[in-house]
Order: C-alpha cells, then sequence, then structure tokens
C-alpha cells in the first residue's frame, strides 16, 4: 500500500508537473514534513500554555492595592498589544538576543543559553498574554461582588479567594473570548518562519525552493495542516466549555 500512495504522487507530479507532492514519495522531504509539524505543535502548545500562565497573573497583579505592579500590567498591555508581533518577534530575537548569555558544549563553539524556538515562544507568548490579561480581567469583574464578600466574610484571604473563587468563576466567563485569542496565536506561530524556527511553513519553503513545482502542493498541504489543527482546538476548546458550564450560573 504504502508503494502505491508512493508511485500514485509520482505518477502525478510526471503528468501535471506543477502539482509535485514530492513529500510524499521522497523519504527526505516527507521527514521535512513531519519535522515542520512537530515544531508546529510545540510552538503552539508552549505558547498556548505560557499565554494563559500570563494572563492570569497579569490579572491578578491588575487587582492589587499597590499601585506599582498595576502600572506595571498596565504598561505591559500596552506595549504589546499596540505593537505588530513580527515587531516583537525581531526584538526579541535580534536585539535581546544578542545579550542573551552563552555556553560552549565543544569548548569551541558558542551557543546561546536561548535558541530561536526559546525566543519565539517568548515572544509570541507575551503577545497573546496581554491579550489575555484582558480577557480574565473582564471574567473576573463579571463576578458577583456578594461573593466575594462572601468568602471574605468566611475568613479567606486575598490569595485564597482569588485561586478558589474567583479565578475558577472568572474562567468559565472567559472562555469564549480565551478560546478566540488562542486560535489566533497558533495561527500566529507562522511568523517564527522569520528567525529560522524550523516550523511548517519554514520547512514548506524549504522545499519549494529546491523544488519549485512542490509550491502549490506546498501550499495546500499547509492549509490543510492548520485547518485540521485548529479545528480540532476549537473542537477540544468548545467540549471544554461545556463541561466547565455550572448549571444554573448566569454571567
Amino acid at each position: 500500500m504504502p508503494d502505491l500512495f508512493a508511485d500514485f504522487f509520482r505518477d502525478l507530479a510526471a503528468h501535471y508537473p506543477r502539482w509535485n507532492f514530492i513529500f510524499f514519495y521522497q523519504d527526505v522531504q516527507a521527514n521535512k514534513i513531519l519535522t515542520g509539524l512537530k515544531y508546529t505543535v510545540l510552538l503552539s502548545a508552549a505558547c498556548l500554555a505560557l499565554s494563559v500562565v500570563i494572563g492570569i497573573t497579569g490579572a491578578w497583579m491588575q487587582g492589587s492595592r499597590l499601585r506599582l505592579p498595576r502600572l506595571m500590567v498596565q504598561g505591559y498591555i500596552q506595549l504589546f498589544r499596540n505593537t505588530p508581533p513580527f515587531v516583537q518577534l525581531l526584538f526579541f530575537y535580534f536585539a535581546l538576543g544578542r545579550w542573551t548569555p552563552t555556553y560552549s558544549p565543544d569548548g569551541w563553539l558558542e551557543v546561546p543559553i536561548i535558541s530561536n524556538v526559546g525566543w519565539a515562544i517568548i515572544s509570541l507568548s507575551f503577545f497573546a498574554g496581554a491579550f489575555n490579561v484582558e480577557i480574565f480581567r473582564s471574567g473576573i469583574e463579571a463576578v458577583p461582588d456578594a461573593t466575594i464578600e462572601a468568602s471574605e466574610a468566611l475568613g479567606m484571604s486575598r490569595l485564597q479567594i482569588y485561586r478558589y473563587v474567583t479565578l475558577p468563576l472568572a474562567f468559565r466567563v472567559s472562555l469564549p473570548a480565551l478560546n478566540n485569542n488562542l486560535v489566533n496565536l497558533v495561527k500566529t506561530t507562522t511568523q517564527a518562519f522569520a528567525i529560522a524556527v524550523p516550523e511548517l511553513l519554514y520547512q514548506c519553503v524549504t522545499i519549494w525552493n529546491d523544488y519549485p513545482s512542490a509550491q502549490y502542493p506546498a501550499m495546500l498541504l499547509m492549509f490543510t495542516v492548520y485547518i485540521g489543527l485548529v479545528g480540532l482546538m476549537v473542537l477540544a476548546m468548545s467540549r471544554w466549555e461545556r463541561a466547565l458550564r455550572i448549571p444554573g450560573y448566569r454571567n
């Protein structure tokens, strides 16, 4: 069956040269696609997790009684929401990356402790995290004051109220907007191509640079993969949203 599959696409390329699905019958190109998929999933998962942590932490700091933490979070939000994520990515990698400490695994080569993949995760997570802070803040504001007052009457500290009462309720309120932002984040990970992160777009470009006849098939593959990846994510988030719904609770 694998031979028939490969032969079909080899014959297709012979009869229709502009549709050369070379990654379906050449192992080297197939490995490039698999590597790109691995890095795309890794980059997406890491950015999703870190951006949510940033959002939760930032929303907590916004409610601080101290002015300095509130100003720091507000400045962070304004900076990252009002500048393009592509510019942020280049700034993190080329500007901050110059000051990154290095190590030498072999005594000769100097390797930065933060790779291009690491900078992509940091940059894109901070970009999405700025939006997540506002999303969680709006969810926190939707929690009834009576619920918080009841928690205070039980002797709970501010951190306990946030962890056990406010955040679980706010998370449910925030999920629809959070889902939308996280889907956009997954699509934004393609910008890591600019700093040579070997994700799917980067690998597809290397393939069609070597084989121009594979450009249309590579673009079709990227489109299909991202439709599937985002579709699975939306399905999972929708099921998660339904599972967390509290019967009788209204925002």
